[in-house]
Parts: C-alpha cells; sequence; structure tokens
C-alpha cells in the first residue's frame, strides 16, 4: 500500500511536467489577414503560404507536400446550402476530374462546429493518393473547408493530426 502511495504522489507531481511537455509540441497558427485560428500538432507541419490582403487562403506542408498538404479555404453560400451539398458541388465539378479518382465516404465529424468530412483517392504522377476535406459550418452562410492531400500511407498514418487541426480550428 505505500508503494502504491509513493507511486501516486510520484505520478500527480509528475503529470504538471508531462501535460506542459505536450502543450509544447503543438503550435498555434494565426495571421491578420486571416479570420481563424488553428493548432498544429507538431514542428513537422509547417506554414508555405501566408495570406496576405489579396489572398486569403494558407497552405500547410507536413514534412514534404507528398506527404501531407492543407489548404483552407473559407466558403460563402447561401443560408439554404448545406455542408453536403458544398461537398456535392466541390465533388462535381472538381474532384471527379482527378485522374484515377474514387469517391470515397461521407461522414459526420464531431468538433467545436456542426462539421462533415469526405474522403476521396486518385493518382498523382502515378502514385496513390488520397484526400480528405473537413468542411466546417460557423455560421449560415460561412463554411470553411480544410483540404488535406498526400501519399495514401503517409495521409492516412497521420489522420489523428489531420483530425486534430480540424478540431483546433476556431474563428477570431
Amino acid at each position: 500500500m505505500r508503494r502504491f502511495i509513493t507511486f501516486f504522489l510520484c505520478a500527480l507531481l509528475m503529470f504538471p511536467a508531462f501535460a506542459s511537455l505536450v502543450a509544447a509540441q503543438t503550435r498555434s497558427f494565426t495571421n491578420q489577414n486571416v479570420d481563424y485560428t488553428l493548432e498544429l500538432p507538431n514542428a513537422t507541419w509547417r506554414s508555405v503560404s501566408r495570406p496576405d490582403s489579396m489572398h486569403q487562403h494558407t497552405e500547410f506542408v507536413y514534412g514534404d507536400r507528398a506527404d501531407g498538404y492543407l489548404r483552407v479555404r473559407k466558403e460563402m453560400v447561401d443560408a439554404s446550402v448545406t455542408m453536403a451539398a458544398l461537398a456535392q458541388r466541390n465533388q462535381e465539378s472538381k474532384l471527379r476530374f482527378l485522374p484515377g479518382y474514387v469517391e470515397g465516404k461521407q461522414e459526420s465529424f464531431a468538433g467545436r462546429w456542426p462539421a462533415i468530412v469526405t474522403s476521396y483517392e486518385f493518382t498523382q504522377a502515378g502514385k496513390p493518393t488520397t484526400g480528405r476535406i473537413y468542411y466546417l459550418q460557423t455560421d449560415n452562410r460561412t463554411i470553411y473547408a480544410l483540404h488535406f492531400t498526400g501519399a495514401r500511407d503517409k495521409l492516412n498514418r497521420i489522420r489523428n493530426q489531420t483530425d486534430a487541426i480540424a478540431r483546433s480550428f476556431q474563428t477570431k
């Protein structure tokens, strides 16, 4: 019993140090030219384009662009347009023209905002590639699209990170 109490007390003392270490690994992204923030789960994620007054979209890579690539876009829609309708429109107007396009499934996504996520596969430079788009509805006229692409095996391995980035998304 004494060992258990000693272990428990040591664990309690170590928890704040461990929590701060985990928190130190995430990095916040914000910019004065965009109206959102998000958390990048580790230092492998980095911004490759900075928004300015003309171009308010942002792009991030996970190490190399082929390993993981994220584009954040703000979509202004009519109040009657749903996330599913926007996803369908993007599929029909853009995605289906990708080489080797295979439609994936659409599912709801639990996070801060009402959200859905769609997935698909295609080939890029002859290599199997996966796409995952998180549609986050921040109000009845604004839907943010967090569009991840990357090599099929690599993007699937970091799905927990793509989910974490989508969950961390906040408007200012």
